[in-house]
């Protein structure tokens, strides 16, 4: 599937020129979604990378999938786009801890919070996962730009997401399209078992 070049961190798994696809459609503040992180940094990467049974031949990139009815999903989600241009070569290191400290930013826990300081908290998460200096590139993406209702410099990614979803019809998360067609089937219960059988029946190259 095709991916707007500012956002080629969200590759999770797989070599980039892989000819199969897996688009995996998260959101950092749904608990299933951090099952399925989990495996894909557990099971998935190893498969898909260096010496693994499928390397070279499928990719995995996560698609942030926005829910609006956790009232945080857009903040997250806008720290997880801030992490892969602040830090590229870190960004899944700070996406799975955001997904493992996910019941910080659950409704209640942040319903007292300001957005500044929703995003001081994920800008503590950034200092400790990518680094101090990456973490002030951070910051200063996740800062409001000039205008009343201008959002700030992740914003243009955000909307790329957004559509992406909206497009493919995806409504939660996690939900999971192989080389562009919605698999109804895949659960996040699944583990190496499951993902093997998966690929041994779709890889065809």
């Amino acid at each position: 599937m095709a991916l707007q070049p500012t956002l080629s961190p969200l590759i999770v798994a797989g070599r980039p020129n892989a000819p199969h696809t897996l688009d995996i459609f998260l959101d950092y503040v749904c608990p299933y979604s951090t099952k399925t992180a989990n495996t894909i940094d557990k099971v998935l990467r190893p498969l898909l990378g260096p010496g693994g049974k499928y390397d070279g031949k499928v990719k995995v990139i996560f698609r942030p999938q926005v829910q609006p009815w956790h009232a945080s999903s857009t903040f997250v989600h806008e720290a997880g786009l801030a992490a892969a241009c602040a830090a590229p070569e870190k960004f899944w290191t700070f996406a799975l801890t955001l997904f493992n400290r996910q019941e910080e930013f659950f409704d209640i826990p942040t319903s007292t919070l300001t957005p500044l300081q929703i995003r001081a908290k994920l800008a503590e998460i950034a200092k400790e996962t990518i680094g101090a200096s990456n973490s002030v590139v951070f910051t200063d993406l996740l800062t409001h730009k000039s205008g009343a209702n201008g959002g700030v410099d992740v914003t243009d990614d955000l909307k790329y997401t957004i559509k992406f979803s909206r497009q493919n019809s995806i409504h939660v998360s996690p939900s999971v399209l192989w080389d562009g067609l919605y698999q109804s089937d895949i659960s996040s219960s699944w583990g190496e078992k499951e993902w093997t059988e998966f690929f041994d029946k779709k890889v065809l190259v």
